[in-house]
């Protein structure tokens, strides 16, 4: 396994965390932002992405649903993210991390502001899968998300999720599912994570 780079430019998990709690976020949503993270991180040092970004961005992905537990919740926790002053490329993963993104046709059909929401860095892809193989705070195969996606006629959404899927997987060498049956369908949390 390959170690992921580390940067001092975003937010430790410290801080994260006092962010999510000062913005009032449910114990329930930061909880579930930590098993994110968990899955994340792995991702991160297996394909050697920024860990430090990936940790910050998974904490944070959920900033929004102190406000918003709808679809909106990614662009409210961008815009808080931003007034935090908060560095672009953590408020980038916030604002893109739904599903495998969602195109401009499916923003707007949603009534999200117009764009692209589509992860595009790595980084961004990352905390967005690890959230797709998340339910509330234990791991879940893809196969799940799909199937949630396929149900709510989401059918582009869920196309998207697989070739994610594909995607990642390919580039760590592995099915990423393997990380989930790897990991336990309960990780244990580590950092600030872990006392929670």
């Amino acid at each position: 396994m390959k170690e992921g780079r580390l940067s001092s430019t975003y937010p430790d998990d410290f801080t994260c965390i006092r962010i999510l709690r000062e913005a009032g976020c449910p114990k329930r949503v930061i909880v579930h932002c930590c098993t994110v993270r968990e899955m994340a991180v792995h991702i991160a040092d297996i394909c050697a992405a920024d860990r430090q970004l990936v940790s910050a961005g998974a904490l944070l992905h959920d900033l929004g649903r102190c406000r918003d537990m709808g679809i909106r919740h990614a662009i409210i926790g961008a815009t808080m993210a931003e007034q935090l002053g908060l560095p672009e490329e953590t408020v980038e993963i916030i604002r893109r991390h739904i599903g495998a993104g969602l195109d401009e046709d499916e923003a707007r059909e949603l009534g999200l502001p117009p764009g692209d929401y589509i992860p595009s860095t790595l980084e961004e892809k990352i905390v967005a899968h690890a959230d797709n193989l998340t339910s509330d705070n234990h791991f879940v195969p893809v196969q799940w998300t799909v199937k949630r996606l396929m149900e709510k006629s989401r059918y582009r959404g869920a196309e998207r999720v697989v070739a994610l899927h594909n995607e990642l997987s390919s580039l760590c060498g592995i099915d990423l599912n393997i990380l989930v049956e790897r990991l336990g369908p309960h990780p244990k949390l580590s950092g600030p994570c872990g006392s929670l």
